[in-house]
């Protein structure tokens, strides 16, 4: 049975606040996201934000939850060969690079704040549950060494390519 309009309009206005939220962590880091800065982002009442989200842990965990899911989605749509995961890091590391440094934000706070730590996780189960059935040791080894590469191209001072990235995806992918 389809969602009434009221449950549709409330679904859109939920990924819009997220949506904005993450924007507002890109722009200023997660210390510039506050109920009102989310609000004037997604250009929704303050009373929106708070309504859907009371605390700023609520929606900071559903941003970092809405954002693997997101991340999950669009990986689904990568072959898993080490020349597509090259090309899906550079990417992220080039032309999605602000929203890959506001993903990476949030999912290190959850180091610092605990109640962030299963949304974080989750990235690593969508991950994992992307890649199939695999080598559980392999798996995690490779998710590191991705995570890790990730992280570098990110703090590089220019994004690398993707031919230059595929050797060590390679590696990490298949083994050595």
């Amino acid at each position: 049975m389809p969602p009434d309009g009221r449950r549709a309009r409330g679904d859109r206005r939920r990924r819009e606040i997220l949506a904005a939220t993450l924007r507002v962590v890109e722009r200023d880091g997660v210390a510039g996201v506050s109920h009102r800065s989310v609000a004037r982002e997604a250009g929704v009442p303050t009373t929106s934000t708070t309504y859907y989200y009371a605390t700023l842990d609520e929606l900071l965990i559903a941003t970092l939850t809405w954002s693997a899911d997101e991340m999950a989605a669009s990986f689904r749509e990568v072959p898993l060969t080490p020349a597509a995961v090259a090309r899906f890091i550079a990417d992220a590391a080039g032309e999605h690079r602000g929203r890959t440094l506001a993903e990476y934000e949030l999912y290190l706070l959850a180091a610092r704040r605990p109640e962030l730590r299963p949304a974080a996780r989750r990235w690593i189960s969508l991950m994992a549950e992307v890649a199939g059935p695999r080598d559980p040791v392999a798996l995690r080894a490779a998710l590191a060494g991705l995570d890790g590469l990730l992280i570098q191209a990110l703090i590089a001072d220019f994004p690398p390519m993707a031919e230059d990235l595929e050797p060590v995806v390679s590696l990490l992918m298949l083994g050595g």
